[in-house]
């Protein structure tokens, strides 16, 4: 496995594009997205956890609930949530996309992401889509820039696997700053593949995958009411269809991993106002939950993020997180150490404190990538999670979102 260019047109029969079409103030921010599929595509989706759901998890619940679907569209600017015509505005969506890109509406994913509540008028993506339509082509970055809101970055990355020696190619793009907690985020993320691979094997490996990927992402403690993540997988590849588990399958998992993973490292270091990405690694732990656990305690303090901002190694915040996380540790057995570009530096053994330079420490902690490393020393069992620090700029940001 190698990772490559192209994002979600990396893969065989994939084009994109992104456009302004009217939804934002700002016209120089494109804010929608569109991504097709030149064949109808097994399809699989997670959607947020939250009770409150926008229309267009809604809709595309229904139109995936067959396990196949064509294309993606997405637009930023207003989240369509709590919205009296919501379902018909996503609706509205999906027919724009077969009227101008003749895909069945009901073989389309639909997004949205922005502010809550907001009034919402089908009007601006119906100006915008012939322009969005015809201009499909090797656009994954277009559409990258347009389900952006307070990202500051694009998110896109792909890789190139082997499936029964056939070259395979997966691709995703992905938003999300603020408003992310474990148990999905307000992120959208849309992944692409030419594997051929059965509608119920592509869940299967999703549904496992974000356990691991995106449930472990933190920035600020806010469960969204849009997240979704959702792939496509057209076979155009050639390969074997993937039908059940095995070696093959599990090439195809690792493949997802990789995407997913990368891209939550550039979801957690965007986070809104970061200037730090926190990746806390737990080792030794009893079971898996409890490695989990303990992992998104930390990387969801407030405490250990703000030290994280001021480059203050306060490891008596991390092990507070540890012993406020419900989970089963001997607190007396813990290490903790932080590593960075700069180096790694040991601060707590058997959980008690240990001489180390603070001059260094600050060295560390000064990266933009920080590691924070737990050693619970009671199993084989490990976790990663991923977060950011909490600045001055987090609260500027969201004082005055809405207005």
């Amino acid at each position: 496995m190698k990772e490559i260019t192209g994002g979600v047109c990396a893969a065989k029969g994939f084009r994109a594009n992104g456009v302004h079409c009217g939804i934002r103030k700002n016209h120089v921010k494109r804010d929608l997205a569109l991504i097709v599929s030149e064949k109808r595509a097994s399809a699989a989706c997670v959607y947020t956890t939250n009770l409150v759901k926008s229309a267009p998890i809604k809709v595309t619940k229904k139109n995936v609930a067959d396990g196949y679907a064509s294309a993606i569209i997405c637009n930023s600017g207003n989240a369509n949530t709590c919205n009296a015509n919501g379902i018909e505005i996503a609706e509205g969506m999906c027919a724009l996309v077969e009227e101008y890109a003749g895909i069945a509406a009901g073989d389309v994913i639909v997004g949205s992401t922005g502010v809550i509540g907001q009034p919402m008028s089908l009007e601006p993506m119906a100006s915008g889509m012939s322009e969005l339509s015809d201009g499909l082509g090797d656009h994954s970055d277009l559409a990258a820039d347009a389900i952006m809101t307070t990202d500051t970055v694009r998110k896109e990355t792909a890789v190139s696997f082997e499936i029964g020696g056939v070259e395979c190619r997966m691709g995703g793009i992905a938003k999300g700053s603020g408003m992310i907690h474990p148990n999905m985020a307000t992120m959208l993320v849309f992944v692409t593949t030419d594997c051929a691979i059965s509608p119920s094997m592509l869940q299967k490996a999703l549904s496992e995958d974000v356990k691991t990927s995106f449930n472990m992402v933190s920035v600020d403690g806010d469960t969204s009411t849009n997240d979704m993540v959702s792939i496509m997988a057209n076979g155009l590849a050639g390969n074997s269809e993937i039908n059940d588990d095995g070696e093959e399958y599990e090439a195809f998992c690792q493949a997802l991993h990789a995407v997913t993973v990368k891209l939550c490292r550039m979801i957690a270091k965007d986070g809104e106002g970061a200037t730090r990405l926190i990746t806390c690694n737990v080792s030794g732990a009893a079971d898996d939950d409890t490695a989990k656990t303990v992992a998104k305690s930390v990387i969801c303090s407030s405490l250990v993020k703000a030290a994280i901002f001021g480059a203050d190694a306060n490891w008596g915040r991390v092990l507070c997180a540890i012993g406020y996380s419900g989970a089963n540790v001997d607190v007396d057995k813990v290490d903790v150490s932080f590593a960075s570009s700069q180096g790694r530096i040991e601060v707590c053994r058997d959980g008690a404190g240990v001489e180390f330079s603070e001059e260094f420490a600050k060295k560390v902690l000064l990266a933009d990538e920080i590691d924070i490393d737990v050693e619970l020393n009671s199993g084989s069992c490990s976790a990663v999670a991923w977060g950011c620090d909490l600045t001055y700029d987090y609260v500027k940001i969201n004082g005055d979102y809405r207005t």
